[in-house]
C-alpha cells in the first residue's frame, strides 16, 4: 500500500510579492504586532504585519507630540522588521482608514518601503493617490460585497488601477469590527457565507485588466483545517491574527500573552468602542466598570480616530489598549478573536506555523477523494 504523498500549502502571489505561506498575519494596534512578531511571521514565509493605530503613544513624546510620533515610531519599525526579516521577507503594515492621520501613516509607510498596506476600517476610497509613483501593493479590507465593489469601482474608475488583493473579513475576527451590533447576533451571517460574493466581485473588476485579484480571508481562521477550508472554497490565502498572540516574538508584554491563554470561552465579549464600533475583547474588571456606569466621560486626549466621541466616552481606547500592551489591565482591556479561548500555551513562531502546516497537510490527505466544495467563477 503506497504511503500517501506529502502536501505542502499554496504559495500567495499578492502583485509583484510571493509568500510561500498563505498567510497574513493580522495587524494588530497599540503595540502588539511589531517588528518583532512582523519578521518572525516573514522568516517563516508568511506576510508579516506592523499595525500603525496608535503606535506613537510608544514614543516618550507620544502624549504631547502625538501624530509626529506615530510615523516616526511607524517607520522606525517597518524599517526594522524589515531588516529582521531578511532579503527574501513580506512586511506590510496596517492603517485603519479611521485614523486621524491615515495619509501622513500611508506616507511614512511609502517612504519606510513596505511591502504591502493593508487598510479597513472605513472605505479606503483615496488610498491610490496617497501611493501614486510607489510600488508598494495595496490590499483593501471589506466585510461585504458591496464594499468590495465600492473601492473596486472607484479605484477602476479614478485611479484605472485595482487593489493587488482584497481581504474580506468575517464576524468572528477580534478587535473593531465592520459590521452593526444586530448583524452580529445572525447566525447566517459567517465567513463562509461573504467569502463568495467577494470572489465574484474580485473576478469581475479583475477581468477588466486582466488580472486575478486575490481573496483573503479572515475573521475566526484558527487552524491548518481552516486554512483548507478557505482555500478549498476559493481563498487564495488567510489572515490570522489572534493565533499570533501567544508566540514568543509577539511584541506584547508577557502579562497581555497569558490573558489569552487564561481566557474561557465565556470570557470573550462584544463590546460598544469609543469609535462607534462593536468590538471583540476578554472581558474583565475594567470593562465590567464601564458597562455597569462606574465610569465618567473623560476628554480625548490625542482623538486619534476620526469617529470616536471623546466627549461622551468614559475611557479611551487608545490609553485603555496601551495600558493593556503593557500588562496593566486595571485601566485597560485585550482584544480578542472568538476562537481565542482556544489558545492553550505561548509557542515560538516556528512551532506554531509549523503546527499549522501540519494540520493543513493531514486534512488535504484526508480529503483527496472528495470533489471540491464550491465550482470555480
Amino acid at each position: 500500500m503506497n504511503e500517501p504523498s506529502l502536501v505542502s500549502m499554496p504559495t500567495l502571489t499578492i502583485g509583484k510579492l510571493t509568500a510561500s505561506v498563505p498567510i497574513i498575519q493580522g495587524g494588530m494596534g497599540v503595540g502588539i504586532s511589531l517588528s518583532s512578531l512582523a519578521s518572525a511571521v516573514a522568516r517563516e514565509g508568511g506576510i508579516g504585519i506592523v499595525a500603525a493605530a496608535g503606535i506613537g503613544m510608544l514614543e516618550e513624546d507620544g502624549t504631547t507630540n502625538y501624530e509626529e510620533a506615530c510615523t516616526r515610531r511607524l517607520k522606525s519599525e517597518i524599517r526594522k522588521a524589515k531588516a529582521l526579516a531578511g532579503s527574501q521577507g513580506i512586511i506590510g503594515v496596517n492603517i485603519m482608514v479611521a485614523q486621524s492621520n491615515y495619509k501622513d501613516l500611508v506616507m511614512a509607510a511609502v517612504e519606510a518601503k513596505a511591502d504591502l498596506i493593508v487598510s479597513g476600517a472605513g472605505l479606503p476610497l483615496s488610498l491610490p493617490e496617497y501611493t501614486q509613483g510607489s510600488e508598494v501593493m495595496l490590499v483593501p479590507i471589506v466585510s461585504s460585497a458591496r464594499s468590495a465593489h465600492v473601492i473596486l469601482r472607484r479605484w477602476y474608475e479614478r485611479y484605472d488601477r485595482l487593489p493587488d488583493a482584497i481581504v474580506v473579513e468575517g464576524p468572528l475576527a477580534g478587535g473593531h469590527l465592520g459590521f452593526k451590533p444586530e448583524e452580529l447576533l445572525e447566525e447566517t451571517l459567517t465567513l463562509e457565507s461573504l467569502l463568495p460574493g467577494v470572489l465574484q466581485e474580485a473576478e469581475t473588476f479583475g477581468n477588466l485588466k486582466g488580472v486575478k485579484i486575490p481573496v483573503i480571508a479572515a475573521g475566526g481562521v484558527f487552524s491548518g483545517e481552516d486554512i483548507q477550508k478557505f482555500l478549498r472554497l476559493g481563498a487564495s490565502g488567510v489572515q490570522m491574527a489572534t493565533r499570533f498572540v501567544a508566540t514568543e516574538e509577539c511584541d506584547a508584554s508577557p502579562a497581555f500573552k497569558q490573558t489569552y491563554i487564561n481566557a474561557r470561552k465565556e470570557d470573550i465579549v462584544l463590546i460598544k468602542s469609543p469609535v462607534g464600533l462593536p468590538g471583540r475583547a476578554i472581558n474583565n474588571s475594567f470593562l465590567r466598570e464601564i458597562s455597569e456606569g462606574l465610569r465618567v466621560p473623560l476628554r480625548c486626549p490625542f482623538h486619534c480616530i476620526k469617529t470616536c466621541n471623546g466627549q461622551e466616552s468614559p475611557y479611551c481606547i487608545a490609553l485603555a489598549l496601551v495600558q493593556a500592551f503593557h500588562g496593566k489591565f486595571k485601566n485597560g482591556f485585550a482584544f480578542v478573536g472568538a476562537n481565542g479561548y482556544r489558545i492553550s500555551e505561548i509557542v515560538s513562531v516556528n512551532r506554531l506555523m509549523a503546527s499549522l502546516k501540519e494540520e493543513y497537510q493531514r486534512v488535504v490527505q484526508n480529503l483527496e477523494l472528495l470533489p471540491p466544495l464550491l465550482s470555480p467563477i
